[in-house]
């Protein structure tokens, strides 16, 4: 589970993010939504612990993200927008850093088992210079996933890849969840939340101005006696900052 409270970020006297407060149960999806600005990305960054908060807590199954920094990252993974990869590593040396790091004692069949669920075996030696955008966000998924993390955290995480990567992607999403995992996207495609996400949050400005399940949201903001998309209600709550 994903345990946030109060969670408050501030740059000076800019504030980023602002007394949000939310869970995440096992086998949910939350979409994050919000104009450009709106804090999404560093609330993200915060939860995973890359940047510390100014306020708040921030527990991931039980383990608080302050207090016991190395439990709590144990149980999570973070997929930024942009793929980091190590310029000298092959692809199957990323996944092979990455269950030293983590201590993945089934990491050779683990690996065996994404990289084949990705499309990527023909790749495993590869070098990150020889990989196109989208290979490399699957590389980064496939380390993400491989210490089975409780928790994830995605940050626009269909950029680059191509119909049917994006397909499956969803699908490993949907099987993450399945499987028991709490789970955050934030993305601009938000039809891609309608078809994967359970519950949604907004944000403008960094302040929560809606939040609950997509039926709470939809039924919340009808209009005119119809059901609205998810789009529209976002368009409608965001208002000038949409276009920024």
């Amino acid at each position: 589970m994903i345990a946030v409270e109060g969670l408050t970020k501030l740059y000076g006297d800019i504030t980023a993010v602002s007394d949000l407060t939310f869970t995440v149960e096992p086998g949910k999806v939350m979409g994050l939504v919000g104009p450009n600005g709106a804090g999404k990305t560093t609330a993200l960054r915060c939860m995973s612990g890359i940047i510390p908060t100014t306020h708040g807590r921030i527990e991931i199954e039980g383990s608080d993200l302050r207090d016991d920094p190395l439990a709590a990252k144990k149980l999570l993974s973070f997929f930024p927008d942009e793929p980091r990869l190590f310029d000298y590593l092959t692809v199957r040396q990323h996944l092979e850093f990455t269950a030293r790091l983590y201590q993945v004692r089934d990491a050779v069949a683990r690996s065996r088992e994404l990289l084949d669920a990705l499309e990527m075996s023909d790749k495993a030696d590869a070098l990150p210079a020889e990989l196109s955008r989208g290979m490399k966000q699957k590389v980064a998924l496939a380390c993400g996933f491989l210490h089975q993390p409780r928790a994830m955290f995605f940050d626009e995480p269909l950029t680059g890849l191509d119909p049917l990567a994006i397909r499956r992607t969803k699908d490993l999403i949907a099987q993450k969840a399945r499987d028991g995992a709490a789970i955050i996207i934030s993305s601009h495609l938000l039809h891609l939340l309608e078809e994967v996400c359970s519950h949604v949050l907004i944000l403008k400005r960094g302040k929560k101005i809606a939040h609950g399940t997509l039926d709470e949201i939809r039924a919340e903001h009808r209009e005119g006696g119809r059901e609205s998309t998810l789009e529209e209600i976002f368009i409608r709550l965001v208002g000038e900052d949409a276009g920024k």
